[in-house]
């Protein structure tokens, strides 16, 4: 996903004059009512009825809108705490995608595919953000049973190493290569996890440029990529002996 990492100094010098805003706005209302209750108290007019009637207005709006009420509130957090900001590719529940715009009401998202997400405040449980300090291009590699681990894991780091040479590609990395090791078995491979630690956003270029690099070099060295495949088993009696299999040859013949 496109996107450029901002510092967390920048993107707080650009919230601030926001968060500004909404106070002297919260601030301007607050003393307005103070301002016009105390103005209606000296020309002699009774202020109860009036409060009493605008709690009863004020239960009711809340009843109504409490999802709106929500979303601000959550809204404000969001952005006083600075968990989202605008260029973060982030993950909202379902949503994912690169950040176009935060509001108190709803967070903008654009995803690869281009489709636009609106996701309200309330909604919002959770932020996954894929953008902070660093992030790594996590790969599963599976080769066939019969290669051995050590060999291949040898090509993976020369092919780490070349990676991290590469004037266009290296300075999207932090670190060298880092093997796990052997992941897993799974059922036609052996799977070997492996990840780079890259600059903010950049994990995904650098995954796909490594699985291309690999595979040049998987090729050259006679490493096989498994793909699934069926053994038949044909079983054995009670003696040890399997059973023939009864095959026969069936030949098109020439001319229909």
């Amino acid at each position: 996903p496109p996107g450029r990492p901002v510092s967390s100094v920048s993107a707080r010098a650009a919230l601030e004059p926001l968060l500004v805003a909404i106070l002297a706005v919260l601030a301007a209302v607050v003393v307005s009512l103070i301002t016009g209750m105390l103005v209606l108290g000296e020309l002699g007019v009774s202020v109860a009825p009036i409060l009493g009637a605008a709690g009863v207005v004020g239960l009711a709006v809340g009843f109504g809108a409490q999802s709106l009420v929500k979303d601000y509130f959550t809204g404000f957090f969001l952005l006083l705490e600075n968990q989202i900001r605008q260029g973060d590719v982030v993950k909202l529940g379902d949503h994912a995608g690169l950040v176009e715009e935060v509001t108190l009401r709803y967070v903008q998202l654009r995803d690869y595919d281009g489709h636009v997400h609106f996701v309200p405040n309330g909604q919002i449980t959770t932020v996954v953000n894929l953008s902070r300090g660093f992030a790594h291009a996590v790969l599963d590699i599976g080769v066939a049973y019969r290669e051995d681990p050590d060999a291949v894991m040898a090509v993976m780091r020369e092919v780490g190493r070349e990676l991290r040479a590469d004037p266009a590609f290296g300075p999207l990395t932090l670190e060298d290569l880092e093997i796990a090791g052997v992941e897993r078995w799974d059922d036609s491979a052996v799977v070997i996890r492996c990840r780079f630690k890259c600059q903010p956003l950049q994990q995904w270029g650098v995954r796909r440029e490594y699985l291309r690099r690999l595979k040049h070099a998987f090729d050259a060295q006679g490493i096989e990529i498994p793909y699934p495949h069926l053994t038949v088993y044909a079983g054995q009696d009670k003696f040890g002996r399997a059973p023939e299999w009864a095959l026969r040859l069936v030949q098109a013949q020439a001319g229909g």
